[in-house]
């Protein structure tokens, strides 16, 4: 699978980020393939990430690597298109580790932006913590 975020430009918003603290827990830490940085959101439910890519571009997925402890829960993923619709809108289900997690799109979709929604979190306060971030064609 490719990594459709090393081969197009993209512009990424998230819902929230610890204490406002974006120098030390930002949204561009989930794309910098370090192992020591991340981007972790503030409190509170829902939690997404929105990202919009420079171009349409084929999607079958995406990988994902929280910290154990502030995953995802009741998530789903909104891919849509150039005039904004939403073209496909996805149920997945990650496992509570640190370990990097593959999801698999029923069909493969031709968009734009891609949205991931977090409705709740492992972690009692709401806060998830993501290391990496890919979307593969």
């Amino acid at each position: 699978m490719t990594n459709l975020l090393k081969e197009c430009k993209f512009d990424c918003r998230v819902s929230s980020v610890i204490n406002k603290d974006t120098r030390n827990y930002g949204k561009q830490y989930m794309f910098d393939n370090s192992n020591e940085t991340c981007w972790n959101s503030d409190a509170g439910s829902q939690q997404w990430i929105m990202i919009n890519l420079e171009k349409t571009c084929i999607i079958s997925g995406f990988e994902i690597e929280f910290q154990g402890g502030f995953a995802g829960k009741d998530c789903y993923v909104e891919i849509g298109d150039n005039n904004g619709s939403t073209v496909i809108a996805e149920r997945f289900f990650p496992k509570d580790t640190n370990g990097v997690q593959y999801f698999v799109l029923k069909n493969t979709v031709t968009g734009k932006s891609f949205k991931l929604i977090f409705n709740e979190s492992t972690d009692l306060f709401g806060r998830i913590i993501i290391y990496r971030l890919s979307i593969c064609s």
